[in-house]
């Protein structure tokens, strides 16, 4: 499995097939609240297994946009994690975690949030994100803010 920034429209096209898969399929997201305005503009990060079929996917946003979203200097956002059912409870979500991470630290961030499905949380505390703030709601989907200092 190779994990690798998405460098073309087509890698983009890929890892959008994944969220498509896992959140519009699985999860019934509407179509135009999983799809936004951010993802022109995020750096789109993808699983690619050896034959180049897409398995996984998250996004990051920085710099003016994530200080914009989060309100705090020196963080990026990670969103969007998703991996195909068949993938799942591989460790491959947490690679791209960690993609998205050291890809956050190689442009000065100093921690990272994410806004994790409530039902995730474990997931993420187990890579050492803390819980902030209350739970609310996104997509009819209870989730909750967490930060990883790094």
């Amino acid at each position: 499995m190779e994990i690798r920034t998405a460098r073309t429209p087509e890698e983009v096209l890929l890892a959008k097939q994944v969220r498509h898969e896992v959140f519009v399929v699985e999860q019934e997201i509407p179509a135009e609240l999983e799809y936004d305005e951010l993802d022109a503009a995020c750096t789109h990060l993808v699983a690619l297994d050896a034959e180049g079929a897409p398995q996984g996917t998250a996004r990051l946003i920085s710099g003016e946009q994530a200080l914009a979203l989060t309100g705090v200097e020196g963080r990026v956002l990670l969103g969007r994690l998703a991996v195909r059912k068949e993938n799942r409870g591989t460790g491959l979500g947490a690679e791209l975690v960690g993609a998205v991470e050291r890809a956050g630290r190689e442009l000065g961030a100093t921690e990272c949030e994410l806004h994790a499905q409530v039902r995730a949380m474990g997931f993420y505390e187990r890579m050492g994100y803390v819980a902030e703030g209350p739970v609310y709601d996104d997509a009819g989907i209870p989730h909750r803010t967490m930060v990883k200092v790094f």
